[in-house]
């Protein structure tokens, strides 16, 4: 395994914590925090000069997003979240009665829930597809496939949250094209793992910001093919709902904080500086090591999963440990041993979801498999 230099340095996190699930909120850098601060202060020292320079501003960050992402800025909208950004295109394809709404076992909880609602609102259903987490692209492929029929939307995770399973878009695209099916793409552990992340035609590619590329929380992207782009409009109706087009009708949401959006282009510049894909290759052979010292300590073995996201394992809990309470088992790792996890269940199963960032080492993981035993 290469060893890592870890940079703690660009970051202001707790050294006295495992910081192991950047996974799910990521970590800012110093110095994206210092511009944000710096355009808070510059916000309340004069509000009104403030607003009347946000368009500008949302422009310049808006065209640096597109551009990280290699997608074209005129189908490129900002959004809080991947949530939203699905939401949005939930609300702009068409869902006959009748007809189904597919998503996998994989799915993000909230998007199961949005996809239950405009199916609920429309008398269409909801068919969840049981994807085997050892599944290769030509199962995923088949599987998925073979419910489409009677469907008017798939929507897919790229890197499934609960598995941390990368799914074969492309493929996937082709399907749906074949059947006259609109295919929505859950990218919210995309960017920064998988290079040009929303090129593969989706009509709805939607991703985080704030989670490998530690940009501000409550920044992501959402890529609209061109036939959807007149159709496609921002959740709250605001001044420049009808007069602007797809991606500056999205940026003035009111009185919204735009300091995450506009400081966001920061973070990615300190991936830049840090070679960002020498180090997350690095980073996948930390995680690998990571887990199987984790695994080891615990008695149990990693999750087999055939294509894996570069920064995250699984690493499974011993069948015995009981956790009908796993907010609160969370709870107690991150109180009493100093160390912030997630927990993901997949098929009766429970897993640590362990993630790698430029500010881990070894030795977190190390430190994470002598505190666990005692407390399982």
């Amino acid at each position: 395994m290469t060893v890592l230099s870890p940079r703690p340095d660009l970051w202001t996190l707790d050294p006295d914590v495992l910081h192991l699930n950047h996974g799910s909120y990521g970590a800012v850098p110093r110095r994206t925090q210092d511009l944000m601060a710096a355009l808070r202060a510059e916000t309340d020292a004069n509000p009104m000069l403030w607003f009347r320079s946000v368009a500008a501003r949302l422009a310049a960050s808006r065209l640096d997003l597109a551009s990280y992402l290699q997608t074209d800025p005129e189908g490129f909208a900002l959004v809080p979240n991947a949530s939203a950004g699905v939401t949005a295109a939930l609300a702009t394809l068409p869902i006959p009665a009748g007809s189904r709404i597919v998503l996998t076992n994989h799915a993000y909880g909230a998007v199961r829930y949005a996809a239950e609602r405009f199916a609920r609102a429309t008398q269409a259903e909801v068919v969840v597809v049981d994807v085997p987490l050892e599944a290769d692209d030509e199962t995923v492929v088949s599987l998925i496939a073979a419910a489409l029929d009677e469907a008017s939307i798939l929507i897919v995770d790229q890197i499934s949250s609960a598995t941390a399973m990368v799914f074969p878009i492309a493929a996937l695209v082709d399907a749906c094209r074949d059947r006259g099916v609109a295919i929505v793409v859950d990218g919210a552990h995309a960017p920064g793992l998988i290079d040009a992340p929303a090129a593969d035609g989706a009509d709805f590619w939607t991703g985080n910001f704030h989670k490998w590329p530690a940009s501000p929380r409550a920044t992501a992207g959402l890529v609209v093919a061109e036939k959807w782009r007149t159709a496609t409009l921002p959740l709250i109706v605001s001044w420049s709902e009808y007069d602007e087009r797809l991606p500056e009708r999205f940026d003035m949401q009111g009185t919204f904080d735009y300091v995450p959006w506009i400081a966001a282009p920061e973070s990615l510049r300190v991936l830049e500086e840090l070679d960002w894909p020498v180090r997350r290759s690095q980073l996948s052979d930390l995680v690998d090591e990571g887990a199987r010292v984790v695994a080891k300590a615990l008695g149990t073995g990693i999750a087999e999963v055939v294509r894996p996201a570069a920064t995250m394992r699984l690493v499974e809990l011993p069948r015995s440990v009981d956790l009908t309470h796993v907010e609160a088992f969370k709870m107690r790792v991150s109180r009493e041993q100093k160390a912030e996890i997630t927990l993901t269940g997949f098929d009766e199963r429970i897993f640590i979801r362990l993630s790698a960032h430029a500010y881990n080492s070894l030795a977190d993981y190390e430190s994470l498999a002598e505190r666990l035993p005692a407390l399982l």
